[in-house]
């Protein structure tokens, strides 16, 4: 039986302007807002602390608090 991805969190590995999934899923989970973003819409990330943003604003406002 082929096991799906759908509703899955995947793991992510962030590097400069892209990235590598290391567990499949078909989403990762915005480390402020906790709101899930499809691998496909993934746009904004941090390398140094290997986290993902739902928005640009939200990038933004997660630099600024170091």
């Amino acid at each position: 039986m082929l096991m799906s991805n759908k509703g899955r969190e995947a793991r992510i590995h962030y590097m400069a302007g892209t990235f590598r999934v290391l567990s499949p899923g078909d989403h990762v989970v915005c480390a402020v807002s906790k709101q899930p973003i499809a691998l496909e819409a993934l746009r904004y990330w941090s390398v140094a602390r290997q986290e993902a943003y739902a928005s640009a604003e939200i990038a933004t406002e997660a630099e600024g608090r170091g």
